[in-house]
């Protein structure tokens, strides 16, 4: 037996190669994608109109569209919610966000960051898009029962997540900079003529 045919042969290790080097420039434009906010969400809602044209054109894969609504409110329940529940963090040690001047100040950090998030959002579209075109995922429902079923579903959840948002004085997030006053001098108040 010749040592190259040993374990896939010769064109098992070019297709590993192969994967190798698509993964890794993959993983380079994904990197380049980062700071690019506004346009990879941009990106993200051309994907969504995509599949939402081929869903209306089509007029089927309402369960497709369900379970993508279902999963993507999961990643925003994710996206919006503490990396460390102040819930189970106030059993345990005491209130978690400062609730004086004197207590430590802790960032809001995300369960689910925002770039995968995006991500996440993005993927989801994509592989629904391509469900699309595979007839046995056309299961024949009535939408609008699937439609109300996901809006009662949205509210209770953010619902939710708001009373919790409430609760624990937290916010997820943030516009800009803040910026304050500071100190006024006594000269401050006067008009220059």
């Amino acid at each position: 037996m010749e040592p190259s045919t040993v374990g896939g042969g010769p064109s098992s290790g070019s297709v590993e190669r192969w994967r190798a080097e698509a993964s890794r420039a993959f993983q380079h434009y994904l990197d380049r994608a980062a700071p690019h906010t506004a346009g990879r969400w941009a990106g993200t809602l051309v994907a969504a109109a995509v599949y939402a044209l081929r869903v209306y054109y089509v007029q089927g894969f309402y369960v497709v569209t369900y379970g993508l609504g279902i999963y993507l409110l999961n990643l925003l329940i994710g996206f919006l919610s503490p990396m460390v529940d102040p819930e189970l963090e106030a059993l345990d040690a005491g209130p978690a966000l400062p609730t004086r001047g004197s207590d430590e100040f802790k960032p809001f950090i995300r369960r689910l960051p925002e770039f995968k998030f995006w991500y996440a959002i993005t993927k989801a579209f994509c592989v629904a898009f391509v469900m699309t075109f595979f007839s046995v995922f056309d299961v024949p429902v009535f939408w609008p029962i699937l439609l109300c079923y996901w809006v009662v579903l949205f509210v209770l959840t953010m619902k939710r997540q708001i009373v919790h948002m409430i609760k624990y004085k937290y916010v997820p997030f943030n516009i800009g900079k803040q910026k304050y006053g500071g100190k006024k001098g006594p000269g401050a108040s006067m008009s220059k003529d």
